[in-house]
């Protein structure tokens, strides 16, 4: 039984989704990429159809990836978009749709690793103390910054999480990262007293008490809403550069490597699956002591 493009699409998304339990912000860019390359492939579906797979060629993807060169793609972009068909072709010789896959034999732009932005140790001070009023809103915003920072997490972790998740006896927090793996999280004192006062106030409010964080409307904060509490709470704290919840994150690893950490650990605290996922920080860390040595050696010029 021969199978189309399209049909095959759908049963590689469903194989994300329900086999490798992907995330749904991987699972968009999985889509948003085959469709581009579909789109490639057959500009006017209906005048000229989409080729079957065993006709894809690696000199044909090769093609394609070079539009999208010229189109002005970042290199992270491209690599995106190879590992994408990588892995689409890569299922599809797995199940047995093709014989070999395509696009093991292309190489991808080379990448120059970007280091993380992190904020400055008293800039996180600031930035706690941004929420400082006494009612819900204010509660809920020093707490859900305070376990973003405490803990490392992933945004997308944050808004995961449940009231039984958290453990304030013993400051832990169990998180669920990239593919439904668990692990736990440490809630500093600042973070469980922020908490505590949190659920003083769901209590009296009589909030749901599963979902940890709630909008004003009982209902769990999404992704977007904790951008939208971060930039006002950058705002109040006189941050005036771009931040992101991750930002947080590249923080907590950047001062705790700062601080003496080791790799190990923190790789463990963050949740990578490898070592070379965190050691970009260890440059980071490397910068700052540049810094330092070239204020303080009196030979350093």
């Amino acid at each position: 039984m021969t199978h189309d493009l399209l049909q095959l699409r759908a049963a590689f998304m469903g194989h994300l989704r329900d086999v490798r339990q992907v995330s749904p912000n991987t699972l968009n860019a999985y889509q948003r990429d085959l469709v581009r390359f579909f789109t490639y492939l057959a500009p006017e579906p209906e005048e000229l159809p989409l080729p079957p797979p065993v006709e894809l060629r690696t000199a044909r993807l090769r093609l394609y990836l070079g539009t999208l060169t010229e189109e002005g793609l970042s290199p992270s972009t491209l690599a995106r978009h190879l590992s994408t068909l990588r892995i689409f072709f890569g299922w599809m010789e797995e199940v047995g749709h093709i014989q070999t896959n395509p696009a093991v034999a292309l190489r991808g732009p080379r990448k120059g690793r970007r280091l993380p932005r992190f904020l400055e140790e008293e800039e996180i001070e600031r930035l706690l103390a941004a929420p400082c009023a006494e009612d819900a809103e204010e509660y809920r915003d020093r707490a859900l910054l305070e376990v973003l920072y405490s803990t490392g997490c992933r945004v997308a972790e944050l808004v995961a999480l449940n009231e039984h998740d958290v453990d304030l006896r013993r400051g832990l927090a169990r998180l669920q990262g990239k593919g439904r793996k668990e692990r736990l999280g440490m809630l500093g004192k600042p973070a469980c007293s922020a908490l505590e006062r949190y659920f003083v106030h769901k209590g009296i409010m009589q909030a749901d008490r599963g979902t940890l964080f709630l909008n004003r409307f009982g209902a769990r904060l999404t992704d977007r809403s904790v951008r939208r509490i971060l930039d006002k709470c950058l705002q109040r704290a006189g941050i005036h550069r771009h931040c992101s919840p991750h930002t947080l994150r590249h923080s907590f690893a950047t001062h705790l490597l700062s601080r003496g950490a080791d790799l190990r650990s923190v790789q463990e605290l963050l949740g990578h699956a490898s070592l070379g996922s965190t050691q970009i920080y260890t440059h980071v860390s490397v910068e700052g002591l540049r810094k330092l040595y070239q204020q303080a050696h009196p030979l350093a010029d």
